[in-house]
C-alpha cells in the first residue's frame, strides 16, 4: 500500500492499527518526512500480508482515519523506461522532479542512481520509470521532458525499448 497522510502526531499510528485489527501482518514500513513539503503531507509505503476477504474492510478504517490511499494491490507498473538526466540535478530539486512523475499515480520512479563529480559541475542520473502502460510511460516522459526544459537538465532517452 502506498498511503498519503497529514504529518501530525499519532497519524502514522492511526493509518497502522486497522491493519492489526483486521488480523493483517505488517511485514515493512517506508516513511520518509519531506521537509520542503508545504502541505505538511506523509508519504507512506506499507508492505503487508493480509486475507482478501479482509481487504475491503481494511480500506474502509484506513480512509475513515482520514488517510489517502494513493495504491493498494502487487505489482501493477508493467511498463519501463530508462533515461539519464544531465544537469545540476541537485540544485535544481532532483526529489522535485522526481515527485512529478510519482504523484500522476500512473508512473513512479522506481530506480535512481546519481553520479556527481563537483559540487559546481553537472551531475548525471540513470532514472528507471515504470507505469501502468505504453500511454502513461508517454504522459510520464512529456512531464519529465517539460520539468527538464524548466530546469535546463539534457534528457537521454530512451536507453531501451519500452517493455
Amino acid at each position: 500500500m502506498k498511503l498519503e497522510m497529514k504529518d501530525t502526531p499519532g497519524q502514522l499510528v492511526a493509518a497502522l492499527k486497522p491493519i492489526s485489527d483486521v488480523g493483517g501482518n505488517i511485514i515493512a514500513v517506508i516513511h520518509q518526512r519531506d521537509e520542503i513539503n508545504d502541505g505538511d503531507i506523509l508519504s507512506v509505503q506499507i508492505v503487508l500480508e493480509i486475507s482478501e476477504k479482509k481487504l475491503p474492510e481494511l480500506i474502509a478504517l484506513i480512509k475513515g482515519q482520514g488517510v489517502n490511499i494513493l495504491r493498494i494491490g502487487q505489482e501493477r507498473l508493467l511498463y519501463k523506461q530508462t533515461v539519464i538526466l544531465i544537469g545540476h540535478l541537485m540544485h535544481t530539486d532532483l526529489g522535485d522532479t522526481v515527485d512529478k512523475i510519482d504523484c500522476t499515480g500512473f508512473a513512479e520512479v522506481t530506480e535512481l542512481n546519481i553520479a556527481m563529480p563537483a559540487i559546481n559541475q553537472p551531475s548525471s542520473a540513470k532514472i528507471e520509470i515504470k507505469s501502468v502502460n505504453k500511454t502513461d510511460m508517454e504522459k510520464a516522459l512529456d512531464i519529465l521532458r517539460d520539468v527538464a526544459t524548466q530546469k535546463n537538465i539534457l534528457i537521454i532517452e530512451p536507453l531501451e525499448e519500452m517493455s
